[in-house]
């Protein structure tokens, strides 16, 4: 790396979506616990700690936690309860820097080269953004990492979970990284790892003491540079503010199949509603829906559907819904699960209403969903739901 150092901060919020559980149900604290579908057919979103020190981790089949910790409690998500405790991060971090690159709701890059004079240096403004996160949010903690580069900023937030403050000094990079193993490595996967290991290599200081010719002919020219930079700790990528989320989703595995295309409004209506909620909470309207359908030999088809006109409410994104569910042939097919996302998201924008339009009618949808969403936030997300059907 070149020229002056950046100060580059990774916050991760630490089990996010069990922590949320366990700040709002004290109850859960200290047990494992597991935020995901259902118990035999669903997969898991993420868990506590406690269900960790048992092998269950993200992405794994409900039916395999289960198996590895059979007393574990199991909470289904609750995605505005996420979105609303992820706004109130992201409007935490944005008083530090406008420099804010948002990975998904609970993780970030920020750039606080800019921001020292304000606030001071790098470490002080990670101890300011972990107890204002904790403040802020009635309790929920993060990890942070404090490094020149995104790259060794996010392994530093990885190293000491939970509630971690791991800082890499300028030049220090390849000290830091040389004992870690190589599956540290960003892209460095299972494959890559073992063939990596069948060669000696099992350490970023065995890729650093390695000739860039020798990685290059193990693992191919480009992968070779992109492993040996990382290894030294060279990554000159900026952190990209404002950076849009790619598409926010809901979907849920059912307890029997579901056979036909009418019994499946009624959940994707729940689900529109899941998705306009996060929309809102996000400050964001969608331009494109996606339809998901997984039968029961877990074959898996999906239809995606452009607007007209950006949306937001659960009525748009339902009648957009049911239009690309007619155009699927499920006569008699079996579903096991179904779910909707929103892509093509952006900022709200304000509705340009015309001379004569009756004001009424013009604010009432928005003005709906904001009170569904006041009720949901005050008495859970079952308290109220719009009427099913077409």
């Amino acid at each position: 790396m070149s020229g002056t150092p950046r100060t580059i901060l990774h916050v991760d919020m630490d089990a996010f979506y069990a922590s949320v559980e366990i700040r709002d149900d004290p109850s859960l604290a200290g047990k494992p616990l597991i935020v995901g579908g259902h118990p035999t057919r669903g997969v898991v979103l993420t868990c506590s700690y406690e269900a960790r020190k048992f092998g269950v981790r993200s992405a794994m089949s409900m039916f395999e936690a289960l198996q590895r910790c059979p007393d574990a409690t199991v909470v289904p998500p609750r995605g505005s309860a996420y979105a609303t405790a992820s706004r109130t991060l992201f409007d935490l971090l944005h008083t530090f820097t406008p420099l804010v690159e948002g990975l998904s709701l609970d993780e970030a890059f920020l750039d606080v080269t800019g921001s020292a004079r304000l606030f001071g240096d790098g470490v002080t403004i990670a101890r300011q953004i972990k107890a204002g996160i904790e403040r802020a949010t009635g309790g929920l903690k993060a990890s942070v990492g404090v490094a020149a580069c995104k790259y060794v900023a996010k392994v530093c937030s990885d190293l000491r979970k939970p509630d971690a403050l791991v800082v890499c000094p300028p030049g220090e990079e390849a000290a830091f990284l040389a004992p870690l193993g190589v599956e540290r490595l960003f892209g460095v996967g299972p494959k890559t790892a073992e063939r990596l290991h069948a060669r000696g290599i099992r350490t970023i200081g065995d890729v650093q003491q390695r000739s860039l010719e020798e990685l290059v002919r193990l693992l191919g020219e480009d992968s070779a540079a992109h492993f040996h930079a990382l290894a030294i700790g060279d990554d000159d990528r900026e952190v990209e503010p404002g950076r849009d989320a790619k598409s926010i989703g809901s979907e849920s595995t059912f307890d029997r199949d579901l056979v036909g295309p009418e019994p499946l409004r009624e959940p994707i209506l729940r689900h529109c509603e899941e998705v306009a909620r996060r929309l809102r909470a996000e400050g964001l309207s969608a331009g494109a829906l996606v339809l998901k359908v997984k039968r029961a030999d877990h074959s898996l088809v999906t239809r995606r559907s452009v607007a007209t006109v950006p949306m937001l409410e659960a009525r748009e994104l339902y009648d957009l819904a049911l239009r690309l569910l007619d155009k699927l042939d499920l006569r008699r097919v079996r579903t096991r699960l179904v779910g909707v996302s929103a892509s093509a998201l952006r900022p709200i924008e304000p509705v340009q209403k015309e001379l004569f339009a009756d004001t009424v009618e013009v604010k009432r949808p928005r003005a709906l969903g904001a009170v569904i969403d006041a009720i949901a936030g005050k008495f859970g997300d079952g308290a109220i739901r719009r009427a099913g059907g077409r």
